[in-house]
């Protein structure tokens, strides 16, 4: 099976760049790295939530990154393998204590592409949920 999407965009690619939305500290960089990796009509599914277009998508990932990473209470990784099925990458993502490396959250990410290779879905389904 080939881990090539459209565009010549590779799995591995796709994945490295949607983890590192999560992880952008400058919101010019994260608006346009999101304008550059969703469909104008991308949306994301998590946690019974759905973020549809660039604004929501945006408000979404800024929310996590300020919550998250920006805290320096964890840093965004993505664990070993992707998966690939026609249009479909899955992944999973992480988050991990900078401290000791220590996983705190993880969610197996189902992103389906369109015929250009950018997201029209994003599906975040917590594999490991966040301790209280």
């Amino acid at each position: 099976m080939s881990t090539t999407t459209k565009k010549n965009w590779t799995a591995e690619g796709v994945a490295d760049a949607y983890t590192s939305i999560w992880s952008e500290s400058d919101a010019h960089r994260r608006r346009r790295a999101i304008t550059e990796l969703w469909a104008d009509a991308g949306a994301e599914y998590v946690e019974g939530t759905q973020f549809n277009g660039y604004d929501a998508l945006h408000a979404r990932v800024s929310h996590a990154h300020s919550e998250f990473v920006a805290s320096g209470r964890y840093l965004v990784a993505r664990a070993a393998g992707i998966d690939v099925h026609d249009d479909v990458v899955m992944l999973t993502i992480q988050l991990v204590s900078p401290d000791d490396g220590t996983v705190a959250w993880a969610a197996r990410v189902f992103l389906i592409l369109d015929e250009d290779g950018h997201i029209r879905e994003d599906y975040q389904l917590t594999i490991q949920p966040l301790a209280t």
